[in-house]
């Protein structure tokens, strides 16, 4: 998508600090960290949120989770918990309409969240 801040990411127009990357996914830090430890995990192809996943999409997210993993155990978080949370639409705070994960670690999580 030519005006997709992620997409362009993806594509290496614009810099990040990639964290993980595959054929399929890619982490990289959050420009605006909530938490110590603030990753996002993105598919390499653009979709637009969650509730645009289709049935056949079910490798795509179990990549997404094992790229998270992997950061996480990287960066010395796995063990001591982090919290996975998607945003859908404007409402829920989706900024980039690139369908991603957060992963926040690093600190203790309250609920619910603020």
């Amino acid at each position: 998508m030519g005006d997709c801040v992620f997409c362009k990411i993806v594509e290496g127009g614009i810099p990040s600090e990639i964290l993980y990357s595959d054929d399929r996914v890619i982490a990289f830090r959050d420009i605006e960290p909530q938490a110590p430890v603030h990753f996002l995990v993105v598919p390499r192809r653009h979709v637009e949120s969650a509730f645009h996943l289709r049935e056949g999409d079910g490798e795509l997210l179990a990549r997404m989770f094992d790229a998270a993993q992997k950061v996480c155990a990287e960066l010395g978080v796995e063990r001591s918990g982090v919290r996975i949370l998607t945003n859908v639409g404007p409402d829920a705070g989706q900024v980039v309409m690139h369908f991603h994960l957060h992963v926040l670690g690093g600190r203790t999580m309250g609920w619910p969240p603020g």
